[in-house]
C-alpha cells in the first residue's frame, strides 16, 4: 500500500468536499479500494499505485469544475470521478461564457461590440474600452479579468479608479484604504460579487490577489503577472494616464475603461483619456474598442437618455458655429 497527500488548491475545500463532507462520501463509493481521510484542505489517500494515479487526475479535474463553474452537482461528480471517467461536459452554449459566476449566472458579451472587447483583450495586452454608461465595458473587463486569474493565466486582479471626489486624498475618510476607496469602486465590487463566491472573494482580499489600489498610490509599482482595470479613466490627467501605463510589468494586461460623457476632473482639468488613445491608437499590441448606444444593457429608458443628450449636445455644438 501507499500513502499521498493531495492539497486542494484555487478553490474552497468546503464546495469540493461538501457540507459535512457529502460530496466526500460520494467520493468514497466511487473509490471503494482507497482509504480517503479528509484534514482541512488535505486528503491523506492510501492505496494502490493506479488508483492512487488515477484518483489524482479525476480529482484535480473535479477542483478544475468546482473552481470554474462554483457548483458541484451530483451528477459530476458521478461523470468526473465514476468508472467511466469524464465526458464531454462543455456544451456549444457554454464555451461563450466568459465566467461562471453565482447563483448560475453565465457572464458572456452580449453585443457585438463587447465581444470585440473580448477579441481585444485575448489578442493585446493593453485594450482601451471606450463608451457610455450601461454598455457593460466595466463589467465585461471585470469578467475577463476572473476568469484570467481562474485560469492562472494571471496572479492577481488590481482594480483601480480616480478618487475624484475626494481630489485623491483620501486620510479624513475613515477606516482603512479599502474603505476608503469602497465608494468609488462600489461598481466593481458588485460585478465581482456576481462572478466570486463571497468567501472566495474575502479570501482573495485578504490575501492581495484581487487588489485595490487608488490611482495616485500606484506610482513606483511594477505590475507584474496581473489583470490591471483602470475605471472611469476620463476623470484621469495626461500625467496621470502616463504614470499608469508604465506601471506595466511582465506577463500583464491592462484594460482602460471610460466615459468621456461623464469627465468629473475638477477646475475645469483637461481629461487625459482622449489625447493618449490618439496618440496610442496604432501602436502595436494596444487596441481600442469604441462602445456607443446600440450596447447598453441597462434599462431602456437608458437609451432614451443617452439620446436624448447626444441630441442637446449636438443642437449646442451647431448653435456654437
Amino acid at each position: 500500500m501507499i500513502e499521498k497527500l493531495l492539497t486542494i488548491k484555487g478553490v474552497d475545500p468546503l464546495e469540493v468536499l461538501g457540507a459535512n463532507d457529502a460530496n466526500l462520501r460520494i467520493i468514497r463509493t466511487l473509490f471503494p479500494k482507497l482509504s480517503i481521510i479528509a484534514r482541512g484542505d488535505t486528503l491523506k489517500l492510501s492505496g494502490t499505485e493506479t488508483d492512487l494515479v488515477l484518483f489524482e487526475e479525476r480529482f484535480n479535474q473535479l477542483i478544475e469544475h468546482a473552481a470554474r463553474y462554483n457548483e458541484l452537482p451530483r451528477k459530476v461528480i458521478d461523470d468526473i470521478m465514476g468508472s467511466d471517467g469524464p465526458g464531454e461536459r462543455e456544451s456549444g452554449e457554454d464555451r461563450d461564457v466568459l465566467v461562471f459566476g453565482n447563483a448560475g449566472l453565465r457572464v458572456k458579451a452580449r453585443t457585438r461590440n463587447q465581444q470585440r472587447l473580448v477579441e481585444a483583450v485575448e489578442g493585446n495586452d493593453m485594450v482601451f474600452a471606450i463608451g457610455p454608461a450601461g454598455t457593460g465595458k466595466t463589467y465585461t473587463a471585470v469578467a475577463l479579468a476572473v476568469r484570467a486569474l481562474k485560469e492562472r493565466k494571471v496572479r492577481r486582479i488590481i482594480l483601480t479608479r480616480p478618487a475624484v471626489e475626494a481630489g485623491e486624498n483620501l486620510g479624513f475618510l475613515p477606516g482603512d484604504l479599502r474603505e476608503k476607496l469602497d465608494p468609488y469602486l462600489q461598481p466593481l465590487y458588485d460585478a465581482l460579487r456576481e462572478m466570486i463566491p463571497a468567501s472566495r472573494l474575502a479570501d482573495h482580499l485578504d490575501e492581495g490577489v484581487i487588489q485595490i489600489a487608488p490611482l495616485a498610490f500606484m506610482r513606483g509599482r511594477t505590475l507584474d503577472h496581473a489583470f490591471v482595470i483602470l475605471d472611469e479613466a476620463q476623470n484621469a490627467t495626461l500625467p496621470q494616464l502616463k504614470m499608469f501605463l508604465t506601471r506595466m510589468g511582465r506577463s500583464a494586461k491592462f484594460v482602460i475603461t471610460g466615459d468621456m460623457t461623464q469627465v468629473d476632473l475638477p477646475d475645469r482639468q483637461p481629461s487625459g483619456l482622449m489625447p493618449i488613445v490618439g496618440m496610442l491608437r496604432d501602436v502595436d499590441g494596444i487596441a481600442v474598442v469604441e462602445l456607443d448606444e446600440k450596447d447598453v444593457i441597462r434599462h431602456e429608458l437608458v437609451i432614451r437618455v443617452l439620446s436624448a443628450f447626444k441630441k442637446m449636445e449636438e443642437k449646442h455644438d451647431g448653435q456654437g458655429r
